[in-house]
């Protein structure tokens, strides 16, 4: 019974939070200039027809009436359409595959890499690669993914021509080479690697002063042993935490990764929709990005409770 309370509290509650920053969000379009009608219908409007369009897609209703309106058909599974007439429902479908196949590459590059250092960071603390990971790590986490972006580019675009800045779409829509994908992965990896390695390395550590592990190490265990049987199965929950903090993070970041690499994903409909004041298309992305991160951390919070109950 605690432990199906567990889960569905923190679900109930996140549900609660994604309906008001949904709120924030009609809100917040409704304050910027220009209207979702004058977009769709051009500089050349008269009156008439912009209060047409406007009736039309329902901005002529209180803000809470058409917020209303738009999410009882979210329940529904009905987005709405876009302020210049096309299914909501089919551009973010046609969409969203390419940012799920962005983060979720970034996600697992993530977590073997952060996983491996951390490891061997603890292992090995004062070896000179640990001591540039002090340093490296610390840097990584406090740039942000546009300017750790930027300087991808930098130097492996403009400087040596290794790979591409922009990235040029196939027919099936997503990029057309996988050298493509590379920059905008290392530019949300990158952060992400920094922060769960310095997770790993000091889960590790505080679990090496418990009394089994120094009975381990008495014992004379090889350090690989210890590490595997009697420090990582104890770290697991706080190390998974870490990933699910990640999560969000390299979803969020994305949408900014894809405007800066011309990424064929959701990012360009967010940007898109917002300079269009397209307030329905904004809040339909938002939903669904909140709704995937949200699955992945009911995911992580499952794996950190069944982690917990296996190490006590």
């Amino acid at each position: 019974m605690n432990t199906v309370r567990a889960f569905v509290v923190p679900v109930l509650r996140r549900l609660g939070l994604l309906v008001v920053l949904l709120a924030i969000v009609f809100v917040a379009v409704d304050l910027l200039p220009g209207s979702a009608a004058r977009s769709a219908l051009g500089r050349d409007a008269d009156q008439a027809e912009l209060m047409a369009k406007e009736h039309e897609l329902g901005l002529d209703r209180a803000l809470p009436v058409q917020f209303w309106h738009w999410i009882s058909g979210v329940l529904t599974g009905d987005f709405g359409q876009t302020a210049r007439g096309s299914s909501i429902g089919a551009l973010l479908a046609d969409k969203f595959p390419q940012t799920l196949l962005l983060g979720g590459i970034a996600l697992v590059l993530t977590v073997v890499l952060s996983l491996a250092l951390g490891c061997w960071w603890a292992l090995r603390p004062n070896a000179f690669g640990a001591r540039v990971l002090q340093p490296a790590t610390t840097v990584s986490v406090a740039v942000p993914e546009f300017v750790c972006g930027t300087l991808l580019i930098l130097v492996f675009s403009l400087a040596t021509g290794l790979l591409p800045a922009v990235t040029i779409t196939g027919r099936s829509g997503f990029p057309a080479g996988p050298e493509m994908l590379i920059l905008p992965v290392l530019a949300l990896a990158i952060p992400q690697i920094g922060w769960n390695t310095r997770i790993v390395r000091s889960a590790l550590l505080d679990v090496a002063t418990a009394p089994h592990v120094e009975s381990a190490v008495l014992e004379g265990l090889p350090p690989r042993t210890v590490l595997l049987r009697h420090l990582l199965p104890f770290a697991v929950p706080t190390i998974v935490a870490g990933y699910a903090t990640s999560v969000g993070m390299l979803f969020g970041g994305a949408l900014v990764v894809e405007t800066l690499f011309n990424y064929p994903g959701i990012g360009a409909v967010l940007a898109g929709s917002v300079a269009d004041r397209d307030t329905a298309t904004v809040a339909a992305v938002v939903a669904l990005t909140a709704i995937v991160i949200m699955a992945l951390l009911a995911t992580a919070d499952f794996a950190r409770t069944w982690a917990s109950r296996g190490a006590r």
